[in-house]
């Protein structure tokens, strides 16, 4: 299993880089975001670890420019908390998932299996759940030909929703996968936000997509509550 580790701090690199060669993993390492997008590109590899702050091109960027080409290599990306970017951005930016510095060196290793074992099916650049699309190459939201401004934590959450819909979705599972997973504000925090996207996606058009279901989660619906009616609550 073949590594590329993009990290600007070089005793960690290799410290990581070792560690992970005593796994058995095959590791090959850039310290700038111009050396790892070009390893990238160039070479075929099982998962990328990618720092969100680098030299010469940062990690947002470098893993834009890797979507926009439809390279769609699993990413993890490693965020520093006081880094110019929230963590919980990272799946706004196309990453598969994150870790916070410091972190645990068992972890990482579990983390990237599991990136491996899930792979890296192609992605269309474009997300559609019936008349609602989001592409995250511009980050733009449409109902039809309706343009939708949405906040970058709404934004992240229709986002999460879209690659889950007609699923319903668990308050954890978003607090997880949008909000850092160390997040110790109130859980009802989900709730004003899915009303707050419902009230852009949804009333605006007379279509009721994103509901509530009693007692499990939430759900985005490519039609009508798509088979839930009995369970399903419509929160304003």
């Amino acid at each position: 299993m073949r590594i590329l580790m993009v990290e600007d701090e070089h005793a960690l690199a290799e410290t990581v880089r070792r560690g992970l060669k005593n796994e058995g993993f095959v590791v090959d390492v850039a310290h700038d975001g111009v050396g790892g997008l070009s390893a990238a590109l160039e070479n075929p590899y099982d998962a990328i670890l990618l720092d969100l702050m680098l030299p010469r091109m940062n990690g947002y960027d470098v893993l834009k420019e890797l979507r926009r080409r439809k390279v769609w290599t699993p990413v993890l990306m490693l965020t520093a908390k006081d880094g110019e970017y929230d963590q919980t951005d990272a799946f706004d930016l196309g990453a598969d998932d994150y870790l916070t510095k410091p972190f645990s060196f068992l972890v990482l290793v579990a983390r990237i299996r599991a990136l491996i074992r899930r792979g890296a099916p192609a992605r269309p650049v474009v997300l559609s759940v019936g008349t609602l699309s989001l592409n995250p190459v511009n980050r733009s939201v449409r109902r039809g030909e309706t343009p939708i401004s949405l906040t970058a934590r709404e934004y992240g959450l229709l986002q999460f929703l879209m690659r889950r819909h007609d699923q319903i979705v668990s308050k954890s599972e978003i607090l997880q996968n949008v909000w850092d997973p160390a997040f110790e504000g109130a859980d009802n925090v989900v709730e004003v936000y899915i009303g707050y996207l419902r009230r852009k996606i949804d009333v605006p058009f007379g279509v009721h997509t994103l509901t509530t279901v009693r007692g499990m989660g939430y759900l985005l619906s490519s039609g009508p509550n798509l088979g839930h009616r009995d369970v399903v609550t419509r929160e304003d």
